[in-house]
């Protein structure tokens, strides 16, 4: 029960800062619940590197190790070869808990120049997470404990675990690979939340079209197209990406900011599919295709 405490708390927490930056997430929210509905997140993205990182495990298993303590379970691998990045999901046995996506970008697999360059600015990483802490989540916790182990890793999620890179190094990495460039801004961060249109439970949105209609009235950005065709068994689109002044480093080493994009908000409508046993069931898994043009929102 602890475990699943910790997971509610740290998901609020995660939601709500987030949506503090992505204006255009809190009007969803806003909007879907003045009309009676819900609120429900179909999946997180995360985005890591594969190379090492200090302290901190490198790639997807910095990330998962949070999520596997609290529940999830691996449950489909991707790749993208075009643009160096393989990526795994999981899920909770709570079928309305959010699906977690943590993709990592090959490090080794990019222009040896590039590649160095990634490795020099992350390889005194700090790992922020506190293991002996995670580990209590087995225990049974007071609620001010778990509120304490929450914060812990609302920190890991949110506190940059490299030293702060350049603005020069950022646009340089930029023209090689947009990941790599938002990952070193954003480190561990909430790449983007993900509305699960089949739960909002607004009857005057049925579906993913009507919704983005609804959103682009309102004034929201949204990207032009819906990934999947209507009756499949994905369909993906999401807003445009908010732009953040993220903290970075001057060529002289003086602190100062660099404006880019942080996150945009994901709409996703999951159709039916036949199961094993034969049972109509939603899939609950992820398309390549449709998943690599969403990584490119975050392009600058």
């Amino acid at each position: 029960m602890s475990a699943e405490r910790v997971l509610k708390t740290l998901l609020e927490r995660l939601w709500n800062i987030y949506r503090s930056r992505v204006t255009y997430a809190r009007k969803y929210a806003e909007l879907v619940e003045a009309r009676g509905g819900l609120v429900v997140n179909d999946h997180i993205a995360f985005r890591t590197f594969k190379a090492p990182t200090g302290s901190q495990p490198a790639g997807i298993a910095g990330i998962e190790r949070v999520f596997l303590s609290l529940g999830y379970r691996p449950a489909g691998e991707y790749a993208f070869p075009d643009t160096h990045l393989s990526a795994r999901h999981y899920q909770h046995p709570d079928p309305l808990a959010p699906k977690i996506f943590i993709s990592q970008l090959e490090v080794d697999e990019l222009p040896e120049q590039v590649a160095n360059k990634i490795r020099e600015a992350i390889s005194d990483a700090r790992d922020h997470l506190d293991a002996k802490g995670l580990r209590q989540v087995n225990e049974d916790l007071t609620d001010a404990q778990v509120d304490a182990l929450a914060d812990q890793l609302v920190t890991f999620f949110t506190m940059l675990p490299w030293p702060l890179p350049k603005a020069s190094l950022i646009r340089e990495i930029n023209a090689a690979s947009q990941y790599a460039a938002w990952t070193l801004l954003h480190g561990n961060n909430v790449n983007h939340f993900t509305a699960y249109i089949n739960e909002q439970s607004v009857p005057e949105w049925p579906d993913i079209e009507a919704t983005v209609d609804a959103l682009i009235r309102a004034g929201v950005p949204m990207k032009r197209e819906i990934e999947g065709a209507r009756g499949s068994k994905l369909r993906q689109t999401a807003t445009q990406a908010v732009d953040v002044d993220c903290p970075v480093l001057a060529d002289d080493g003086r602190p100062t900011t660099l404006r880019w994009a942080y996150a945009y908000y994901e709409l996703a409508e999951r159709g039916e599919i036949t199961d094993e046993s034969g049972r109509r069931v939603r899939f609950q898994g992820f398309l390549g295709p449709q998943a690599a043009q969403l990584f490119e929102m975050t392009r600058r």
